[in-house]
């Protein structure tokens, strides 16, 4: 690799990731004590010694940024657009006129990049256009037809799993970016190949995964499992609310028709609000009372998934993940029982997690109480909370 043109290394860093689940940004998580976008470049710059790394960011993430790359020796950030093709744009023209002709272009969610992988696509480089690493397809394919029905088979020796980083001569991948500006494409490969360019394809790797989903950072964990120690932590969660004027009750999430609505300063969602006190509690965060007062205006008529969404966010914050929820509803009516599985897949969607690790049920007082006078609804919560053993 010491003969090799000098190289740049772009890590796009601006995206949303949005199917992680809720807690922000994706590449700013923490995986195992350390953020992911900073795993990324750390694992980058063990791999290509000699490469010149540049981050493209999103508008509103410098302070995060700031704190994922503190220490680091970088260039300052070039902030992305709209669309991911707008951020490696703006990224390629940062580098224009700099010292180097050749481009890596990476995805900032890829932590686990390796220096063999790096190696092997910076030789093909000296050899083609553009590189791009693929992972043969093992599965059977069939395409899916629009009314859902299985489709023709794929020839699955004529497919490739595209994965990062790929590899260009900044010049004229650059050109094909500005040519492109527009048009929509699905990575770097597809605009190369709209301007002619060939892109060669090279061994890729199984361990090279995107984190995409809340599952992706669960495997994640559990590879860096040994070097970091995680310790379990349960939470429960109780709350009452009162019937009142309406003609549905919020549970967990879902509306549910009923002849009374719940009383409360927000939605009044039992099941949200005594699932969130569960993760608080599983954290030592004190409860929903301290984070979202009651007295205060901004929370009146809330949805109460913006209260579950900020526990679980905490957690995040924590380099923690959510391991399991489960919610017992309390109430003679309305009958959970033909809405619990509307209510489970609401609160995984919430939770960032898989519905099988999210349990709603529901009992009765026998009519006794003020849950069997049908004057209201209660609600029990538990959860599972993995933390890093130092994250008290």
């Amino acid at each position: 690799m010491s003969d090799a043109p000098a190289l740049h290394v772009l890590v796009v860093a601006a995206g949303r990731g949005v199917r992680a689940g809720p807690g922000g940004p994706k590449q700013y998580r923490a995986l195992g004590g350390r953020t992911v976008l900073r795993r990324t470049l750390e694992a980058l710059a063990e791999g290509a010694p000699s490469a010149r790394l540049q981050v493209v960011i999103h508008a509103d993430d410098r302070a995060l940024y700031d704190a994922a790359v503190a220490g680091l020796d970088l260039p300052d950030p070039v902030v992305g657009g709209a669309e991911r093709q707008d951020s490696v744009r703006r990224g390629l023209e940062a580098l224009e006129g700099a010292e180097g002709d050749v481009v890596m272009i990476h995805d900032a969610a890829r932590p686990f990049v390796s220096r063999a992988l790096l190696a092997r696509i910076e030789a093909a480089l000296e050899a083609h256009e553009a590189v791009c690493p693929g992972l043969p397809v093992t599965d059977t394919v069939r395409r899916r037809e629009p009314d859902g029905a299985a489709g023709e088979t794929l020839d699955r020796d004529a497919l490739s799993r595209a994965q990062t980083p790929q590899a260009f001569r900044l010049g004229p991948i650059l050109a094909a970016h500005r040519a492109a500006e527009g048009r929509e494409m699905t990575d770097d490969v597809a605009v190369a190949q709209a301007a002619g360019l060939r892109v060669a394809l090279v061994e890729g790797e199984a361990a090279n995964v995107k984190l995409t989903t809340a599952e992706d950072f669960q495997a994640a964990a559990r590879r860096i499992g040994g070097t970091e120690a995680m310790e379990y932590r349960s939470g429960s969660g109780f709350d009452v609310h009162a019937f009142g004027v309406g003609d549905a009750a919020v549970l967990c999430g879902v509306e549910v028709p009923h002849g009374r609505g719940l009383k409360g300063h927000s939605d009044a969602d039992v099941g949200m609000h005594a699932l969130t006190d569960a993760i608080f509690g599983a954290l030592a965060e004190g409860d929903i009372g301290r984070w979202f007062p009651p007295s205060e205006p901004a929370w009146k008529g809330a949805a109460s998934r913006v209260f579950l969404e900020k526990a679980v966010e905490r957690v995040a914050a924590r380099g923690g993940r959510l391991v399991n929820a489960d919610v017992t509803l309390i109430c003679e009516r309305p009958k959970i029982g033909p809405h619990a599985e509307a209510m489970r897949a609401r609160l995984a969607e919430v939770l960032g997690i898989d519905p099988g690790r999210v349990s709603v049920k529901a009992t009765t007082t026998e009519r006794l109480g003020f849950a069997g006078r049908e004057e209201g609804i209660a609600a029990l919560a538990s959860c599972s909370v993995a933390l890093p053993e130092d994250g008290a």
